[in-house]
């Protein structure tokens, strides 16, 4: 996950203080903040130093990040007057240091690199709860007081969304993930409802592009069908479901990228290398697996405890 480098010492010293959306207009810090974790660990693909929430930023919503909280709308979206703040997205105009930042990893890197953004009901929790929510209450109030206003809103940031990855594309991405990240606080009827259309909009018309597309959400264990059925190639699993579960409802057809717990590489070596065998021994190895964590890398873990993980995961061969 892109928080990897969070853990790097060498991130620290670039990064300092100052607002991580700061940093990310900023292309040769944002390039080199993509290139640390890949000199370090030697992975098998880089993904972009961005945020889920640039595009809403880069457009004036009046969304910042603070330290320690994340994502914070001030004036949060309350009635149809605020869909005045979400025009369109011009990429080129709006977001240049974004694909200068890609143009500038792909000159660097051997390995593919992915561009992600946020999926709509995500970034929508954000701008209406005014910040991280652990309930999510007046999200699901609106969406369940005024239907046509949350429609109206899902498709301007399903627009927004496809403006920014169709422009990561064309920068020379190789692969997009879309991070709902906060989809499971939803019921499958909820998620099927009022979700569903909108994150099958984003993969429909990214399918055009032929570059692969991953979706991923934390605490989706009952919507991962519905989630493989919404159009992408790949869906990443946290670690709350077993991964031969999480396969059997994702379907053979599609990719599966997870599933180890972020939490536990605190832990000891030897109770981290048993979480990571069994991961890949219940893989059974079968085709389409990407090893990842279940979610973010948190920045006290040890980098030479992650150095291990990606070393061991090369190394394993499944015995016959």
């Amino acid at each position: 996950m892109r928080q990897a480098g969070r853990s790097l010492p060498e991130y620290r010293a670039l990064r300092k203080e100052g607002s991580i959306l700061e940093a990310i207009k900023k292309p040769d810090i944002s390039t080199e903040i993509t290139l640390q974790p890949i000199r370090r660990y030697g992975v098998d693909a880089a993904i972009l130093f961005s945020d889920i929430v640039v595009p809403v930023h880069a457009i004036g919503f009046g969304v910042e990040i603070e330290p320690g909280i994340g994502p914070v709308a001030a004036d949060p979206f309350r009635s149809s007057d605020d869909l005045k703040r979400l025009r369109n997205l011009n990429p080129e105009l709006d977001t240049p240091y974004v694909l200068d930042t890609i143009k500038g990893c792909i000159e660097e890197l051997e390995i593919p690199l992915i561009g992600f953004a946020g999926g709509p009901f995500t970034v929508a929790s954000y701008l209406i709860e005014g910040g991280p929510s652990r309930s999510y209450q007046k999200t699901k109030a609106l969406m369940f007081s005024d239907r046509k206003l949350w429609d109206s809103l899902m498709e301007r940031l399903t627009d927004i969304t496809i403006q920014s990855l169709l422009s990561q594309v064309e920068a020379g991405v190789s692969a997009i993930q879309l991070f709902d990240s906060w989809a499971g606080s939803l019921s499958p009827s909820q998620y099927e409802s009022f979700v569903f259309p909108y994150s099958q909009k984003v993969f429909d018309i990214l399918g055009e592009t032929g570059v692969p597309r991953i979706h991923f959400g934390v605490g989706t264990g009952e919507l991962l069908s519905l989630m493989s059925d919404v159009g992408a190639d790949v869906v990443g699993v946290d670690w709350r479901v077993p991964i031969d579960t999480a396969r059997e409802r994702i379907g053979s057809r599609k990719a599966v990228q997870g599933n180890l717990d972020p939490a536990i590489l605190g832990g000891s070596w030897s109770s981290i290398e048993s979480e990571i065998i069994t991961i890949m021994k219940k893989i059974g190895g079968k085709p389409g697996h990407i090893f990842n964590l279940g979610h973010g890398v948190t920045p006290d873990v040890n980098p030479d405890v992650l150095l291990r993980v990606v070393e061991l995961v090369h190394d394993f061969r499944l015995e016959t």
